[in-house]
C-alpha cells in the first residue's frame, strides 16, 4: 500500500481480519484470567453477597501477577503481546 493510496479492498478485509482476531485473545485472555483468580481467590461456599476484604487483595495480586507473567512471556517469544 503506497504512502497516499487508500488500501485496496483486499487490505480492509486483512485489517478487519486481524482487529477480529486481536479482540478474540482479549476476550479470551480476560476470560482465562478471570476463572483462574476466581478459582484461586473465593470460597466455594458463598457467605456474603460481597467480596471480602482479603478476596479484593487476593485477586488484585493475582490479576496483577498474571498479566505480568503473560506480559513476559510475550516478551520472551518476540510477539509483544502476551500469549494466551
Amino acid at each position: 500500500m503506497a504512502a497516499n493510496s487508500s488500501p485496496s479492498a483486499f487490505e480492509k478485509e486483512q485489517i478487519f481480519g486481524m482487529a477480529e482476531k486481536e479482540m478474540e485473545y482479549r476476550v479470551e485472555l480476560f476470560n482465562k484470567m478471570t476463572q483462574t483468580c476466581f478459582k484461586k481467590c473465593v470460597d466455594e461456599r458463598y457467605k456474603e453477597s460481597e467480596l471480602n476484604m482479603g478476596e479484593n487483595s487476593c485477586i488484585d495480586r493475582c490479576v496483577s501477577k498474571y498479566w505480568q507473567v503473560n506480559n513476559l512471556i510475550g516478551q520472551l517469544l518476540g510477539s509483544g503481546r502476551p500469549p494466551m
